[in-house]
C-alpha cells in the first residue's frame, strides 16, 4: 500500500464572491490551500493515505486550518506548531481576456521562519513509500530550503521514492539565491519531476523550440526535447512530466501533457475546458493523479499519464485549491465520458 508524506506551507485563501474585483469587495471567501497540502488532499480522496508535513501557528487560525485538513482526510499528526502567524494569499478570479491574479501576504509566517531540525524527519517518513515536494517551498527562504534538503536526503536514504514539482514563483525567490543555484541540488535526487510548460526554462534554461505560451496552442510533440534533456542534466529522473496549458482566455483553456519515462514518451489526449471554475491548484491535481497511477498501474504508463491529465481537467470546474473528485470520476471521463450529465 502506498503511503505518501508532502511537505510545504498552506496558507489562507481569500477570495472576493465571484468574478469580483479586488476593489469591489466587500467580503472574503476563506479556504486554506499551497501546492504540497493540494496534493495530499487529491490523493486521499482517491483513497491514498496521506500525512502532510508543515509548520502552523499554535492560535485559533492554525487550529482551523488543521481541522480543514482533516475533513479530507488527510493525516496531519506530524505538522508542527510555531512561529508567529498563518500565511496568506489573495486571489482575484480572472475571465475572459481579465487574468486572475495573486497577491502573497506570506512574509514571516510560521513556515518562512522555519529551520533544519524542526522536523525529525526519520520517524515522519518511517513507513512512507513517496515523498513529495515543490520548488515553492525551497523558495520561501533559506530556512525552508534546508529543511526540504533535509527531508530529500533522508527520504533518499531510506530509498523512497521522492518527486518535485518545479513550480517556479519568481515572486517568493527573493532570500538571497536563486532557483538556478538551490533547485539542482534539490532536483538531483529526484525520481521523478513534473513542471509545466514553462518551468524548466525559468529554472534551468531549458527551452522547448518554437513555442509561445501566449498564444493559445502548443505543441506537445515539441516538449520531447525538454524531457530529454532534463534527464541528461538529472540522471536519477526516472520519470518526468510536463502539463501544457493552451491559455485562449482566463475562461478558456486547453489542457493536456507529455510523460517522459526510460526514454520513451507518450502523449495525453487534449481537454477543451470552456468554462472553468477554477485553474489553481490545476498543476498539483495532475501531480496527485501521477503519483496514483505510477503506484497503481503497474508500467501502463500511458494509462498513468491519461489519469493525471483526466484528473486535473475536472480540477478546473471545482472551486478551492483541493480536486474534489474521486477515481471513478477520472475514470468517467477517461472513458470518454464527457457529458456531464446527472448522475442518478
Amino acid at each position: 500500500m502506498a503511503h505518501v508524506v508532502t511537505f510545504g506551507e498552506i496558507m489562507m485563501r481569500l477570495s472576493p464572491p465571484g468574478m469580483l474585483r479586488f476593489g469591489q469587495a466587500r467580503s472574503f471567501d476563506v479556504l486554506y490551500g499551497g501546492g504540497e497540502s493540494n496534493v495530499a488532499v487529491s490523493l486521499a480522496n482517491f483513497g491514498v493515505s496521506t500525512d502532510f508535513v508543515t509548520r502552523l501557528p499554535a492560535n485559533d487560525l492554525g487550529e482551523a486550518c488543521l481541522q480543514f485538513l482533516r475533513q479530507y482526510g488527510v493525516g496531519t499528526r506530524h505538522i508542527a506548531r510555531g512561529g508567529e502567524r498563518l500565511g496568506i494569499y489573495f486571489l482575484e478570479h480572472g475571465a475572459v481576456q481579465r487574468g486572475s491574479k495573486v497577491i502573497y501576504d506570506r512574509a514571516g509566517s510560521s513556515f518562512a521562519s522555519i529551520q533544519p531540525g524542526m522536523i525529525d524527519w526519520a520517524p515522519v517518513l518511517q513507513g512512507a513509500t513517496w515523498f513529495h515536494w515543490t520548488g515553492i517551498t525551497p523558495a520561501i527562504s533559506s530556512g525552508s530550503a534546508a529543511a526540504c534538503q533535509e527531508a530529500v536526503e533522508v527520504a533518499r536514504s531510506a530509498g523512497i521514492t521522492v518527486s518535485c514539482d518545479l513550480n517556479y514563483r519568481a515572486k517568493l525567490w527573493k532570500w538571497g539565491r536563486p532557483a538556478s543555484e538551490v533547485m539542482p541540488e534539490l532536483v538531483s535526487q529526484c525520481d521523478v519531476a513534473v513542471g509545466n510548460e514553462e518551468d524548466a526554462a525559468k529554472v534551468f534554461g531549458i527551452h522547448a523550440p518554437d513555442t509561445d505560451v501566449t498564444s493559445g496552442k502548443l505543441d506537445a510533440r515539441r516538449y520531447t526535447r525538454v524531457c530529454e534533456q532534463l534527464a541528461e542534466r538529472f540522471p536519477n529522473l526516472r520519470t518526468i512530466a510536463i502539463t501544457l496549458r493552451g491559455s485562449i482566455s482566463a475562461s478558456h483553456n486547453t489542457w493536456s501533457a507529455v510523460l517522459w519515462h526510460g526514454g520513451e514518451m507518450y502523449f495525453a489526449p487534449e481537454y477543451d475546458i470552456t468554462h472553468i471554475v477554477d485553474r489553481v491548484g490545476g498543476g498539483d491535481s495532475f501531480v496527485a493523479g501521477l503519483i496514483y497511477g505510477l503506484t497503481h498501474f503497474g508500467q501502463d504508463y500511458q494509462k498513468t499519464l491519461n489519469f493525471a491529465v483526466a484528473a486535473s481537467a475536472l480540477k478546473h470546474t471545482i472551486f478551492g485549491d483541493f480536486n474534489l473528485v474521486t477515481v471513478s470520476e477520472v475514470e468517467k471521463l477517461m472513458s470518454g465520458d464527457a457529458s456531464g450529465r446527472v448522475s442518478r
